[in-house]
C-alpha cells in the first residue's frame, strides 16, 4: 500500500517539474482548455441564475412548489355559504399543519381619484399570500397581521395607480378613498411594479376588508367567491390533494363540487433553459477538443526528445505501467490546473454582481449560490481531457524499445 502511494505521489511530481521544464509550450495549448472549462463552468453557473429568475417570475404567477388550488362550487349553480366555507377552510389548514395559504379574489372598487371616480381591480388576499407568490414590491411593505386590525384598512396599490395619485411620500401615510354604500378612507401602505402593458390601476387588499367591503346582498348572490390556495411541501403535495379534497367533499355532500389541483409551474417539469445550455455546452465541448488536440500534438512533439531519458529509466528498471502512468499523469495535472484556473475565472464572473444583475433583469431576490456541481462539472471536463490527451503520448513512450531508445 505505501508503495502503492509513493508510486502515484511520485509521479505526480515527476509531472509536474516537466510540466514546469516545458511550461511555455504547455501553457500555450492549455489556454484552450482553461477557456473552454471556464466557458462550461459559466454556463452552468449563470444557467442557475437564469433558471432563478425564470423560477421567480412563475412564482409570482402560480405560486411557490407546491401551490394547490381548491374551487368549490354548487351544481345547481347556488352560491355555497361562506361562512361553512370558512369553516371548513379553517379546519383543513389546522388539521394538515399548514403554514401558508390564502383565499384569492377578483373583484372591483371604485376609487375617488382627484380626476373623478373611476372602477379598480382589487384582488383579495390573505396576508401569507405575498410569501407564497414572491409578491415584489418597489415601495413600502406587504401585509403585516397587524393590519387586519386596523381601523382604516391598509391597501398596495400598482405604479398606475400611484402615479395617478401623485406618488405621495408613503412616509406620510397617504390615504385613498373607496366609495361604495359606505365610503371608506383606505391608507396606502405599499406599491407594487406593473408589466408595460398593464395601464389600469389595481390593488391589493386583505380579503376580510374586501368581504367587508361588500353589500350583504351581494354577499348572499354570491359575490364572494374566492379560490382557495395552499403553500405544500411538493413531495406531500398528491397525498394533500386527495386529502383535501375527500375532507371537502364529505362535508359539503354530494351536491357540490370540489376540484384541487396544482398551479405552480413545478407541476410541468419543463426547463426553458435546455436548449441554451445544450447549444453553449457544445461550444464548450469543441473548444475542449480542440485544446485536447493542441495538447496531443505537444506532447508527442515532447516525447521525442524525451525517448533517450525514457530508454534509461527502463533500463534501470522502470516498468511499463510506470512509465505509462508518468506520461499520462503529465497531461492529466497540466489539464487540471487549467482547470482549476477557468473555474476561477467562472466563480470570478458568475458572482460579478454586474452579470448577475444583467442575467436577472432585477426579477431575482435569491440569488442562488455558484452550484458546486458547476465546479465539479468543469474539473471533471478538465481531467477527462487530459486522460484523453495523454493516452496516445503514453502508449507510444510504452512501445519505446531500451536499445533504441539508449542510441537515439
Amino acid at each position: 500500500m505505501n508503495r502503492l502511494i509513493s508510486n502515484v505521489v511520485g509521479s505526480f511530481v515527476e509531472a509536474w517539474q516537466e510540466l514546469r521544464i516545458h511550461k511555455t509550450r504547455v501553457m500555450l495549448s492549455l489556454i484552450g482548455v482553461a477557456v473552454a472549462v471556464c466557458a462550461i463552468t459559466t454556463v452552468v453557473g449563470l444557467g442557475a441564475v437564469a433558471q432563478q429568475s425564470i423560477v421567480e417570475q412563475n412564482e409570482r404567477n402560480g405560486g411557490r412548489s407546491a401551490t394547490l388550488s381548491l374551487y368549490v362550487s354548487s351544481n345547481d349553480g347556488t352560491p355555497v355559504d361562506a361562512d361553512v366555507m370558512q369553516e371548513l377552510w379553517a379546519k383543513e389548514i389546522e388539521r394538515y399543519g399548514i403554514d401558508y395559504a390564502s383565499r384569492v379574489m377578483y373583484g372591483t372598487q371604485t376609487v375617488q381619484f382627484t380626476d373623478g371616480a373611476a372602477p379598480v381591480q382589487a384582488i383579495g388576499v390573505d396576508q401569507p399570500y405575498g410569501t407564497m407568490h414572491r409578491v415584489k414590491l418597489s415601495d413600502g411593505v406587504w401585509f403585516t397581521p397587524d393590519d387586519a386590525e386596523r381601523l382604516a384598512p391598509a391597501v398596495l396599490v400598482n405604479e398606475v395607480f400611484y402615479d395617478r395619485i401623485g406618488r405621495p411620500d408613503l412616509s406620510t401615510h397617504p390615504t385613498t378613498t373607496l366609495l361604495g354604500a359606505q365610503p371608506t378612507t383606505a391608507v396606502i401602505t405599499g406599491v407594487y411594479p406593473v408589466s408595460t402593458w398593464e395601464t389600469e390601476p389595481a390593488m391589493y387588499v386583505l380579503m376580510d376588508t374586501l368581504i367587508a367591503l361588500t353589500p350583504p346582498d351581494q354577499i348572499a348572490q354570491g359575490a364572494i367567491m374566492p379560490n382557495y390556495e395552499l403553500w405544500v411541501p411538493p413531495e406531500a403535495s398528491d397525498d394533500i390533494m386527495a386529502a383535501v379534497q375527500r375532507d371537502m367533499e364529505g362535508a359539503l355532500g354530494a351536491g357540490t363540487q370540489v376540484s384541487v389541483n396544482r398551479q405552480d409551474y413545478a407541476a410541468y417539469n419543463e426547463d426553458p433553459f435546455a436548449s441554451i445550455k445544450l447549444l453553449v455546452g457544445g461550444v464548450a465541448a469543441l473548444v475542449l477538443l480542440l485544446g485536447a488536440l493542441g495538447l496531443v500534438n505537444i506532447a508527442l512533439v515532447t516525447l521525442k526528445q524525451r525517448i533517450r531519458e525514457i530508454g534509461v529509466r527502463r533500463s534501470f528498471g522502470a516498468t511499463a505501467g510506470r512509465v505509462f502512468f508518468a506520461v499520462m499523469m503529465e497531461s492529466i495535472v497540466a489539464t487540471l490546473v487549467a482547470g482549476v484556473a477557468g473555474v476561477i475565472g467562472a466563480v470570478l464572473i458568475v458572482t460579478n454582481p454586474a452579470i448577475q444583475g444583467f442575467i436577472a433583469q432585477g426579477s431575482v431576490t435569491d440569488f442562488p449560490p455558484f452550484p458546486v456541481e458547476a465546479a465539479l462539472l468543469g474539473l471533471a471536463c478538465a481531467t477527462v481531457v487530459g486522460a484523453l490527451a495523454g493516452l496516445l503520448p503514453a502508449l507510444v513512450a510504452v512501445r519505446v524499445k531500451v536499445i533504441d531508445a539508449i542510441r537515439y
